[in-house]
């Protein structure tokens, strides 16, 4: 295997996340209302874009961009290339970015290390100052973009209208502010075979390392399995696990996310909180649907904990209650729960977690998801054999 030229630059956060939608302004609404973000920044008509719109809503470090385009195929090249995306994927992350501190020499050596160019290395100004950004292509039609950021005083990028602050949403009536603070970790599903290639990928073209991995023998129930390798910076900054499916009786989350996005694609987004009781207890005022948990998986969690050798500080009773998920290991522990997919087609889901110590990503946990996840395939009436991403065997 090549290796990889190690990058004269460094990751330090996952920058944003765009999605390319088929209605911007509604997708925004939707995660400011559920989700409890805020309007933060804007790029349409009203800013001298012509051909596309973005919304991009914040909370904490955490951005979230939302693009549509203004014009029909017919009329525009990026206005084609988005509708076509659309109509393969739905709504679907198209730009996965990070914040670095040298695009160009991250782009330079992953173009050098066979990377596909999407953006070559270009500077954006305004009278705060200059990014400079730079875009490739990594799993199926996704991209990364590179953001530098050091030459620029403004809140996002230049060419979009910053939304003051002091507006205050209706919304932020009805709950107090969620506290999720920023992207945690993003996962990539793959077809068959995929995983190692693209986890090939981030080691050659970006110099990532796998932090992480875990096998079918793990992460499997009696229906369904899969393998996943977190792929990581230098410097552990940005976390990218790979999955793809494994072979067993019916068809894994991974094949049903494969088959109804028609690829790969970005499965779930996973968000941090130093407080996942009040983040979820106000999620679920707000109506976000999260995976259920039967009371069993908590009776088998108290008798664990029992002999265990760290000590976790919240209720287990509340976490019962809010059907949050534990781990842990002889150092820490971690807090997670996922939301039913939040689109119509049983694709993108988000998690919330917390960490105590612990940079896993609930291995322990695994078998409870799946089998939560199957139910709700089931009643989707997806769980059938596996068939090569066939809606009908």
């Amino acid at each position: 295997m090549m290796t990889a030229q190690v990058p004269a630059g460094k990751f330090i956060a996952f920058d944003y996340v765009e999605f390319w939608v088929g209605n911007a302004v509604q997708a925004r609404d939707y995660y400011i209302s559920r989700f409890g973000f805020k309007p933060y920044a804007f790029k349409g008509l009203e800013t001298g874009s012509k051909e596309l719109v973005t919304h991009v809503i914040r909370q904490n470090n955490t951005i979230l961009a939302f693009s549509s385009p203004l014009l029909p195929a017919s009329k525009s090249a990026i206005a084609k290339e988005m509708t076509a995306h659309h109509a393969e994927h739905g709504d679907g992350v198209k730009d996965i970015a990070f914040t670095v501190d040298n695009a160009e020499a991250i782009y330079k050596a992953a173009v050098e290390n066979g990377a596909i160019s999407v953006r070559e290395p270009t500077v954006l100004t305004d009278e705060l100052g200059s990014v400079k950004i730079a875009s490739v292509r990594t799993y199926g039609e996704t991209i990364h973009t590179f953001v530098e950021r050091a030459e620029y005083k403004g809140k996002f990028l230049p060419g979009f209208r910053i939304i003051e602050e002091s507006i205050v949403e209706p919304f932020e009536n009805f709950t107090p502010s969620l506290g999720l603070l920023y992207v945690d970790h993003i996962v990539g599903n793959q077809g068959w075979g995929e995983m190692t290639p693209v986890c090939d990928w981030y080691e050659q073209k970006l110099g990532f390392h796998k932090f992480w991995s875990v096998d079918d023998s793990v992460m499997h129930t009696e229906f369904s399995a899969l393998s996943s390798t977190v792929m990581a910076d230098s410097e552990e900054n940005v976390k990218m696990p790979i999955n793809e499916p494994a072979k067993g009786k019916k068809m894994s989350q991974i094949e049903e996310f494969v088959n109804f996005y028609g690829g790969a694609g970005a499965q779930h987004i996973a968000l941090r909180t130093e407080d996942i009781i009040h983040t979820v207890t106000q999620m679920r005022a707000r109506g976000v649907a999260f995976l259920p948990t039967p009371d069993s998986y908590y009776d088998n969690l108290r008798k664990r904990l029992a002999h265990a050798p760290i000590t976790v500080k919240e209720d287990i009773d509340v976490l019962q209650k809010l059907k949050i998920l534990v781990d842990f290991d002889d150092k820490g522990y971690l807090l997670q729960i996922f939301t039913k997919p939040v689109e119509d087609r049983p694709t993108l889901f988000y998690e919330i977690i917390q960490r105590a110590n612990n940079s896993g990503f609930g291995a322990g946990n695994f078998k409870a998801l799946f089998e939560s996840i199957e139910q709700e395939q089931e009643r989707r009436g997806t769980l059938v054999e596996t068939c090569d991403y066939k809606i009908q065997c």
